[in-house]
């Protein structure tokens, strides 16, 4: 008798055990997405005037926007603090554990902005923080459901979250509360990004490295220059630009006016189009694309990409006006990491 496969019999589930799994995780982001909800509404009432404080308050501050918190708190104190930082707002996180024991030093007098993150206010931890901020005119915006608790009533701003069950079914483990935090720091993020014109230039020169680095470069980096470049005049035989097109091995040539501008392109496609006996003998005005496509040299290699990808071609030339000054294939792209 054949034995029945492991894996079919698990999807067959007789027991209904993924149905209850299913519904567990459908239970779970119900009511984190309700605690969302309800931050939004929030933002639409009251707690929308004490967010344009805190953006205020961050933006009229000299030195670093300081991040703390305990337990989930502090770990999405590190979150938000990197975000922060990435989006052209200086920001660091401090352990709320490690600031009595020296780490308070790393905070800047009359200079920095304390946000402090408790669900309840009342993080015994915060309370050389809270101290040392009143002493030496530290701002402080409080991320906290509780007005009333310590920590908001010796803040400067309250960010007051919304009362809202927890995913967890006894009600205890943070999880719609920290999911609340973690938005509402990401919101102070962008307001504080959209409010200071933060381009996408500035994100790029804060992250140099990896896919979004790539996608964050300027066509002048990536571009092939000077002598790699396939150019021929007007007037040039075909045969003389598919050995220009085949040395310089980017699939095209562009074609050059009297006065150095660029007034077309020969594809490796237009060979195709044009393949007939005798194409060699033509003149390569007969065959160019005129007016071809360029990017400029400090257009994203993002936008290039776009630009590539919805003509439905391979190549495009780097030019100032009219006048190239390099030429992207979709190859540099890739070994560039941006596609």
């Amino acid at each position: 008798m054949p034995t029945q496969n492991p894996k079919a019999a698990a999807m067959t589930d007789p027991s209904g055990q993924d149905a209850a799994l299913i519904a567990s995780a459908v239970r779970t982001l119900g009511l984190e997405a309700d605690g969302l909800n309800a931050l939004s509404a929030a933002l639409r009432d009251g707690l929308g005037r004490s967010f344009i404080a805190a953006v205020g308050v961050i933006r009229a501050a000299s030195g670093r926007v300081v991040v703390t918190g305990m337990g989930k708190s502090g770990h999405i104190g590190r979150k938000i603090a990197a975000t922060l930082a990435s989006t052209g707002t200086p920001a660091f996180f401090v352990h709320a554990g490690d600031a009595g024991h020296g780490d308070l030093g790393m905070i800047a007098p009359e200079k920095d902005v304390l946000l402090a993150l408790s669900w309840s206010g009342e993080t015994a931890e915060l309370k050389s923080l809270i101290e040392y901020a009143s002493r030496h005119n530290v701002p402080v915006i409080a991320v906290t459901a509780q007005t009333g608790s310590t920590l908001g009533k010796a803040a400067d701003v309250v960010l007051t979250l919304p009362d809202a069950r927890e995913a967890c079914p006894h009600n205890l483990a943070p999880t719609t509360s920290s999911l609340m935090q973690l938005a509402i720091g990401d919101a102070l993020a962008i307001a504080l990004l959209e409010s200071r014109g933060f381009t996408p230039t500035d994100f790029g020169m804060l992250h140099p490295a990896g896919r979004l680095g790539a996608m964050l470069k300027f066509a002048r980096e990536l571009m092939h220059a000077g002598e790699t470049m396939p150019l021929k005049p007007l007037g040039t035989k075909m045969s003389d630009a598919v050995v220009e097109m085949t040395a310089k091995g980017l699939g095209c040539v562009g074609i050059l006016d009297a006065h150095g501008m660029l007034v077309g392109i020969i594809t490796d496609g237009d060979l195709r189009r044009h393949m007939e006996p005798g194409l060699l003998d033509r003149k390569v005005d007969e065959v160019m694309t005129r007016n071809p496509k360029t990017v400029r040299p400090d257009q994203l290699a993002t936008e290039v990409l776009e630009m590539l990808n919805a003509a439905k071609i391979t190549t495009l030339f780097v030019a100032e006006g009219r006048k190239p000054i390099g030429v992207l294939h979709m190859h540099d792209l890739l070994r560039a990491g941006v596609a």
